[in-house]
């Protein structure tokens, strides 16, 4: 199966600066391509990938800068766009800002990619137009390299490999099922009783972190002052993101060795956290509540955690089933009874109806575990969808004989 390697790579300051040129070609391409594509569709036409990419061979003729970055890389990213518009439509793609977007480009052909070790922590790449790269060797490559992109997070620059590493999913895993409950105060409960939870920030990060804050609410728009202090907030957020992977990985990896389903939530992270504004009720306070619980559930890393698992259930054959998330925190474990009182606080729950008192996350998770299990007869969870216990009853054969015409017989 397709998976990735990232690993860190050791730029000079003549390749990060090409690769900074390379980044932003890409994105002018990707800019002016999405413009043609809207312009086109304006005027009721259409034009796709491959007679954007005959254009752009054209346009190398009288912008010669296009031509310093690679062929492949530019054909890819117009590829890219070609997804992006089949996935989500022209009007819906965002553009490439200068200051928002972080340079990102990949080179297709593996044929023209060449990886080595050359000591215990020190491996190089071969890239086209870049030469030899040297990055840090974390990790063995593990299988077929089959494309590699190139991109920077912050101040450094690392490069992520596509690798076909020859396993196969399992058929199934014998494993037991589990619900999972993501929390803000503890990021994931199992129904179990199990908890885990990982700072990702440390006291000390913290505090720099407001600092910095501080800093940058005091600087310029567009100073070179405010472009350094950002870049110190990107060095301490890079440091949380990759704590927060970390954790997610490895729990990912412990409940899919564990059991053999996976139950979930089907959290729209996306909506959930999407901005305040505009409220009607209480648009002071209502905003101040929303942004703060925006920035728990982020913090948290729900949808990493998803994805996380999901691709960790490719290698033990784990299933994996999201259910709707509406009552599981009001809803007795024991007894079923919908209460919202029963939800004294953030971790206890007691039940209004037979008493039954737990905690209110793992109270939760075994209310995931249940509608997990709620399959109908027809194969669909009964949460979401039809309840039927009978197959429907079959239909009439389409070439049964008409029905006589004329007045009928009383």
């Amino acid at each position: 199966m397709l998976t990735g390697r990232r690993y860190r790579l050791d730029l000079t300051p003549v390749q990060a600066a090409f690769a900074e040129q390379v980044g932003g070609i890409c994105r002018s391409v990707w800019n002016t391509a999405l413009e043609q594509r809207r312009e086109y569709r304006r005027r009721g036409a259409f034009i796709g990938h491959a007679t954007q990419c005959a254009q752009l061979a054209e346009a190398k003729r009288d912008f010669p800068w296009l031509a310093d970055a690679p062929s492949q890389v530019l054909q890819q990213t117009l590829k890219d766009l070609e997804q992006a518009v089949k996935a989500h439509g022209t009007w819906k793609v965002r553009w490439r800002s200068v200051r928002r977007w972080k340079p990102s480009f990949r080179f297709p052909d593996a044929k023209q990619i060449v990886m080595e070790r050359i000591s215990r922590r020190w491996g190089r790449v071969k890239l086209p137009k870049f030469g030899w790269v040297r990055l840090r060797w974390s990790r063995p490559l593990g299988g077929t390299l089959r494309s590699a992109t190139v991109s920077r997070d912050g101040r450094h620059w690392f490069v992520s490999f596509l690798v076909e590493d020859g396993q196969a999913t399992p058929e199934a895993h014998p494993g037991p099922a589990v619900g999972v409950d993501r929390g803000v105060v503890v990021a994931a409960t199992t129904s179990d009783g199990d908890f885990h939870d990982r700072p990702f920030i440390t006291s000390g990060e913290a505090q720099r972190y407001r600092r910095l804050q501080q800093q940058l609410a005091r600087t310029r728009k567009g100073s070179n002052r405010r472009g350094t202090v950002v870049a110190k907030i990107g060095t301490v957020m890079r440091r949380v993101r990759s704590r927060r992977a970390d954790f997610n990985a490895q729990l990912a990896a412990t409940l899919t060795s564990r059991y053999g389903t996976v139950v979930l939530e089907d959290l729209r992270t996306r909506n959930m956290t999407m901005s305040a504004k505009g409220t009607v009720e209480q648009p002071a306070s209502g905003g101040a509540q929303k942004s703060g619980l925006n920035r728990a559930i982020l913090d948290k890393g729900w949808y990493g955690l998803e994805l996380a698992v999901t691709s960790a259930s490719r290698y033990t054959g784990t299933k994996i089933i999201k259910v709707p998330a509406a009552y599981t925190s009001q809803t007795c474990s024991a007894c079923k009874a919908v209460d919202a009182a029963s939800r004294e606080s953030q971790a206890r729950f007691a039940c209004t109806s037979c008493g039954h008192r737990e905690h209110a996350d793992v109270n939760a998770a075994k209310n995931i575990k249940a509608a997990g299990h709620a399959v109908s007869g027809r194969g669909d969870l009964g949460a979401t969808r039809s309840v039927k216990r009978q197959p429907p009853r079959p239909r009439a054969r389409q070439h049964a004989a008409p029905a006589a015409r004329g007045i009928p017989v009383l």
